[in-house]
């Protein structure tokens, strides 16, 4: 079968993303997610309290992620790093390719418009649960524009299954539910307009669909019991949201700072719905502008949303361009010189994505090696030094990874389970405030690996209870000697 110009577009724009997606795992929590994978496949037990820390061990711990930690472990068994860099590779061009079906306008405007939505993503991309989370959110968003568009009622059925499936692999699913309750209000909003306006009756399946959509919300609700943790799970999220110190203190729940040149395509993405929608007299449907509102809000606060806000606001983009800008691709081709120059684009792009996912792959040992405190840890697996151990917080995965169950961690990325003031008082001797010696002596740490230009590292430097051990330019352990 040959391609068309306009479907060899369509594969060239998905095999793009699917390069931009490939790189090296460098998320510091993925290694703490691998390795509770590989506890539930050999206990055939999910945790329920703290296996991996000597501060909180034994506290409870919900372990929302359990089923894709199980899946990650699972793919590293079979294929190692690379398999795992292949598969959520996948994964967030699977969920580009829906946000690509749902928009107007294809496949030229919606390539652009979809295009600059990954870029504006791609800070965020790695291998971890919340791409898969953003593959499910891609699906909801699909499966509810298509019974928005035909009041089908086979577009929203799977919608319960999908969300049994998603509270067991990431709290994420919450997200799910609220887009629901988006598309309700839209419904709601167009049902409003048409009484004021006193023109038309409302048509009966506008009003049918309602309902419909209100119900499935209600069994969508019911199914999130179906975890581990039960209804534990119906609070985690909003827990999560409103930790003040995860808020203050981990990078990803930051604003996106538009002053780094990875946020520009954001900015432009903004400016964009603004420019275009300005210029442009389509009017979206209430609940397409709900969903860029909402998750544009969201995207402002923190730069872990801008996902969801790209896959909502994308169609929106691409349906405002779309009315301004007219790309005719019918002209008459010459079909001789189309019969060999497309399938020689689509390999060389082909080509391209092989030539870059071997050089990633290649690339993760050494990613590991400058990101992490490899060697550290390979001084400790070998010497073997006495005493709890006090370490930095982004590599607190890894060393649940690496060093497990011989060395506890003192923290580590799962900041919902340490809670707010353990993580101010983590801080206050990270940064050597008064104190920061008596609470290491009380907590009986004898080794301490941190960075070596950290305020506590400075610190351990001048006291006379602490010897540096092991140093590199990226880590420094100082062990107690008195």
């Amino acid at each position: 079968m040959r391609l068309t110009t306009r479907q060899l577009f369509a594969v060239l724009l998905i095999l793009a993303i699917f390069i931009i997606a490939l790189r090296p795992i460098a998320d510091p929590d993925f290694w703490w997610h691998l390795r509770t994978g590989q506890l539930i496949f050999e206990t055939h037990h999910i945790p329920t309290t703290d296996p991996y820390s000597s501060t909180v061990a034994g506290n409870p711990w919900i372990a929302h992620e359990w089923l894709s930690e199980l899946i990650i472990y699972g793919l590293y068994r079979l294929g190692g790093f690379g398999l795992l860099i292949l598969i959520f590779s996948a994964i967030i061009t699977a969920a580009f390719l829906l946000v690509y079906l749902r928009s107007p306008e294809k496949p030229f405007v919606a390539g652009f418009a979809l295009l600059l939505g990954a870029l504006a993503t791609a800070p965020t991309w790695g291998v971890r649960p919340q791409m898969i989370s953003l593959l499910l959110t891609s699906l909801f968003l699909y499966l509810l524009d298509g019974y928005q568009t035909t009041r089908r009622f086979g577009f929203i059925l799977p919608l319960p299954l999908i969300t049994l499936l998603w509270v067991n692999l990431h709290a994420g699913y919450a997200i799910g539910l609220g887009i629901v309750g988006i598309y309700i209000l839209g419904d709601g909003i167009e049902i409003l307009a048409r009484l004021l306006a006193q023109k038309e009756p409302i048509p009966a399946r506008l009003m049918k669909g309602l309902l419909r959509l209100m119900g499935i919300l209600v069994i969508c609700l019911l199914a999130v019991v179906v975890n581990p943790n039960g209804p534990k799970l119906y609070l985690y999220p909003l827990e999560t949201l409103t930790s003040p110190s995860m808020q203050q203190f981990i990078q990803e729940w930051f604003s996106p700072d538009f002053h780094q040149s990875a946020w520009q395509p954001l900015a432009w993405m903004i400016l964009a719905l603004i420019g275009f929608g300005l210029l442009s007299r389509k009017t979206s449907s209430p609940t397409w502008i709900l969903l860029t509102l909402v998750f544009g809000y969201a995207a402002l606060i923190s730069m872990r949303n801008v996902p969801l806000f790209a896959i909502a606001a994308v169609p929106v983009l691409s349906q405002q361009i779309g009315a301004l800008v007219q790309i005719r691709s019918d002209q008459p081709l010459n079909q001789r010189i189309l019969s060999w120059l497309n399938p020689l684009l689509l390999a060389l792009v082909t080509l391209a994505a092989v030539l870059r996912f071997v050089s990633v792959n290649g690339q993760q040992a050494r990613t590991e090696q400058t990101q992490f405190p490899y060697q550290a840890v390979n001084w400790m697996v070998q010497n073997q030094p006495s005493g709890r151990l006090y370490n930095e917080y982004g590599w607190g995965g890894y060393l649940i990874w690496r060093l497990y169950p011989q060395y506890p961690v003192y923290i580590d990325g799962r900041a919902d389970l340490y809670g707010d003031q353990f993580i101010y008082s983590y801080l206050s001797i990270y940064d050597a405030l008064p104190g920061w010696a008596d609470k290491l002596v009380a907590q009986k740490v004898g080794v301490i690996l941190i960075e070596p230009k950290s305020p506590l590292a400075n610190a351990l430097r001048l006291s006379p209870d602490w010897a540096v051990a092991f140093e590199d330019t990226s880590s420094v352990i100082f062990t107690r000697h008195r």
